[in-house]
């Protein structure tokens, strides 16, 4: 029985995609907190949520890690290392060896660490050249995983999320339906049973022409592509100026969840 949970992690955990009625986000770790709270006799389970879009690993393991430690929750999620794979030059195997220091730390302290694994881009333009990238680096985070009784939240091998629907429009992130499948995996990678199938086969759609594509990759490239290699260009992050959300109350969550769906 969960009492206490920490999310820590980039936009993935914070929930880039999934925004609420107040413009806020929510995302798959807010969504599986309150999966948790539903275990636990009302009032009786605390959630914080310190992830924060844009951030490299070793910024979430300086800012948010100390945090996270100092709780030391019952759980912790930890998502990080992704924003350094997507950058030109980057190690794989180099970011990995952090990555695995940031784990040693937080499983002396926490009960549980779920690591979560980078998604299968092969269907996702610019990103899908760095499949082999992200692979091998999926590969450290499992071997790490294994080292020290870790649970693995493996986006790579959840199937639903590969179509389009699942994704919010800048096809970086999820939208709020890939966001409740993921909440639902974590679930399950945690032995509880979930309302809802992760895999559910999505509705069958109509053939999409070649025009419509290219005229939404011609729309896509403007309104998100050329902004992201502007700020990369800059040194900018999106997360530059966002506070974490920090902590969270479930029946909140749910309120929130309930008013956009």
């Amino acid at each position: 029985m969960i009492g206490s949970y920490v999310a820590v992690g980039d936009s993935f955990t914070e929930g880039v995609g999934d925004p609420g009625p107040d413009g806020a986000f929510v995302g798959w770790a807010d969504r599986f907190a309150v999966l948790l709270a539903d275990r636990r006799p009302e009032g009786d389970f605390g959630y914080v949520n310190l992830a924060v879009r844009g951030k490299l690993l070793d910024q979430i393991v300086e800012d948010q890690l100390p945090r996270a430690v100092e709780l030391a929750p019952d759980l912790v999620s930890f998502c990080a290392g992704g924003n350094d794979i997507l950058r030109p030059g980057t190690d794989p195997d180099e970011v990995a060896e952090r990555f695995e220091r940031a784990i040693a730390a937080l499983t002396s302290v926490v009960g549980t660490v779920m690591v979560t694994t980078g998604f299968d881009t092969r269907g996702i333009p610019v990103l899908k050249h760095l499949r082999g990238k992200i692979a091998t680096y999926n590969g450290h985070v499992r071997a790490v995983a294994d080292r020290y009784g870790c649970p693995v939240l493996d986006l790579w091998s959840l199937k639903s999320i590969q179509d389009r629907r699942a994704w919010d429009g800048d096809r970086l992130h999820l939208g709020a339906e890939g966001h409740t499948r993921v909440a639902l995996r974590a679930g399950q990678v945690l032995g509880l049973e979930v309302p809802a199938d992760p895999e559910q086969p999505w509705p069958q759609l109509p053939p999409r022409g070649t025009l419509e594509i290219r005229r939404d990759d011609v729309h896509w490239a403007r309104e998100y592509l050329v902004p992201w290699i502007g700020r990369r260009l800059r040194g900018e992050s999106s997360g530059d100026h966002v506070t974490a959300k920090g902590t969270l109350s479930p029946d909140d969550i749910k309120l929130r969840i309930a008013s956009v769906a």
